[in-house]
């Protein structure tokens, strides 16, 4: 038998790798923090030691998930700017948006809406002579893409959950890795999306002013209007947000119903 060339050894330990976090993401679902190295193997139909050999502890294999997750996570909110709201006749029977065939499935994320909704836009004020649509609805598109997303990626929902909660049940250096990461590729392009729809599709394209930024508030007694109560930013807002779609979709994720429960669960909400 020819041995493999150090390219097919590779390619194999990357496949390897990709299965056992795929799996994990599950695993852990189920077990949370009580997950072992063995959960997971069994999951996945492989030997203890096969997985031991690329991983030592739970810990390492939930860094690596929840780090991917976050890099494909921040391309996924970067493509989907601007967010803009679809019309109720581009709207599917589940409340979700009708895309064209082939914009919808796995790896299209938060992206496809945006084609499709920036058309949808154009259509609607062609026909009622309305200017944007109001930022509840775009939100509420926002919210629903997102639902979505962790349908199909569960390490991508892990990262939204546990970056809430910055990642305290991992071992204090990788949380600490772990959260700056989850601010900078998911709360702040979130906040940006979020600026975006609450201006009707036209907020600035910079990020959020210190005010904004997750985990910052305005000083006691600012406001944005003279004599009214403070406004939480879009970071806060963003946090909110999350808090608020995580707690929801757990129980549909278990179940495997979250993409098409993913429009009554944002109705619910908003």
């Amino acid at each position: 038998m020819t041995p493999r060339t150090k390219e097919q050894n590779e390619q194999i330990r990357i496949r390897r790798m990709a299965q056992i976090l795929k799996v994990a993401a599950d695993v852990y679902l189920d077990k949370g923090m009580l997950m072992e190295i063995r959960d997971v193997a069994a999951e996945a139909g492989l030997g203890y030691g096969t997985v031991y050999h690329y991983y030592k502890n739970k810990a390492d294999v939930l860094h690596d998930l929840l780090a991917q997750a976050m890099n494909r996570a921040e391309e996924i909110l970067r493509l989907s700017s601007p967010v803009v709201a679809v019309p109720a006749d581009a709207v599917g029977a589940s409340g979700t948006p009708a895309f064209p065939a082939g914009t919808s499935g796995n790896g299209g994320g938060i992206a496809a809406v945006s084609a499709v909704a920036t058309e949808a836009r154009v259509v609607a004020a062609a026909k009622t002579g309305s200017g944007p649509p109001q930022d509840q609805d775009d939100l509420r598109a926002l919210a629903v893409r997102l639902l979505e997303s962790w349908g199909d990626d569960h390490a991508f929902y892990l990262a939204c959950q546990l970056g809430g909660d910055q990642f305290r049940a991992l071992p204090e250096e990788q949380a600490a890795r772990l959260t700056a990461a989850y601010r900078e590729q998911i709360l702040l392009p979130l906040s940006r999306l979020i600026s975006v729809a609450s201006n009707g599709g036209s907020g600035r394209s910079g990020p959020p002013g210190p005010s904004e930024q997750p985990g910052r508030v305005r000083p006691p007694g600012a406001s944005s209007h003279s004599g009214t109560a403070p406004v939480p930013g879009p970071g806060r807002q963003a946090e909110w947000l999350l808090a608020a779609l995580t707690g929801c979709a757990l129980s549909s994720i278990r179940r495997g119903t979250l993409r098409s429960e993913a429009g009554q669960i944002v109705r619910f909400l908003f």
